[in-house]
């Protein structure tokens, strides 16, 4: 066993993950992460991205290889000193808004906090802090049910910030959003990570997303490749036009 750098907070060698079917996720996958980095898994849909951050995360363990966090060999964890060390050091952004319906939005967005012995106020004020960054400020007494889909993600991403995590995983954040609000929510994650020393491993098959990123390792069938080529978005303009050709048909 080899130990990892000490400038990398996250390290990862040889990966190997199947899917429960058997099919190969990740065929020897190795990658570190420092610390405050932006780290963009970039790749199209299929090549890998998610298996590699439930692996990188703890929430799976890999078949064969080793999965290092600040020291911490994740890969040899029992279950349950993982989902602590998860609990207390990570969060996470899926593609779909996941929000319980019968907590208001600020307590959706506080609730990691108080999992983790957070005071009720003190988590309410940085929740609501959070929520205003995301433009979502005015809906925090509300339930989950009265907001758009799009408004969902937005608590999401403000509940994943608002522990202030060691290492923010975001599997494809910004998919349930439009384009033209894409771009303030990619502002609002990069100045976090940047301003609170977070560091964020980003998976997305979208060029401009994958921009945002300090450095992109691209993936294909399971294996870092050299270059993948995601497919572009598409300009305001081409899509006006498409949407014009539509309504004409």
């Amino acid at each position: 066993m080899v130990a990892p750098p000490d400038n990398d907070v996250l390290w990862a060698r040889a990966l190997h993950f199947q899917h429960h079917d058997g099919s190969p996720a990740l065929c020897g996958v190795s990658l570190g992460v420092r610390e405050g980095e932006i780290l963009a898994v970039s790749g199209p849909r299929g090549s890998g991205k998610t298996a590699l951050l439930h692996c990188l995360s703890g929430l799976v363990r890999p078949q064969r290889g080793e999965v290092w966090c600040a020291g911490v060999p994740l890969h040899s964890l029992g279950p349950l000193r993982r989902e602590r060390l998860r609990r207390r050091c990570f969060a996470w952004i899926d593609p779909a808004p996941v929000l319980v319906p019968e907590l208001t939005v600020w307590e959706n967005a506080a609730l990691p906090m108080m999992l983790r012995g957070t005071p009720r106020r003190a988590a309410r004020s940085t929740a609501l802090e959070w929520l205003e960054r995301l433009d979502v400020g005015d809906r925090a007494r509300g339930l989950p049910r009265a907001l758009h889909h799009a408004e969902r993600q937005r608590v999401c991403i403000a509940r994943a910030l608002a522990v202030a995590p060691a290492v923010l995983f975001a599997d494809e954040p910004t998919a349930p959003l439009h384009r033209a609000d894409r771009a303030q929510v990619l502002r609002t994650l990069t100045t976090a990570a940047r301003s609170h020393g977070i560091t964020i491993v980003l998976a997305t098959h979208d060029q401009e997303t994958a921009a945002v990123a300090d450095r992109t390792v691209p993936l294909l069938d399971g294996r870092p490749v050299d270059t993948v080529h995601l497919p572009p978005v598409p300009s305001a303009a081409a899509t006006e036009g498409r949407a014009a050709c539509s309504l004409s048909v």
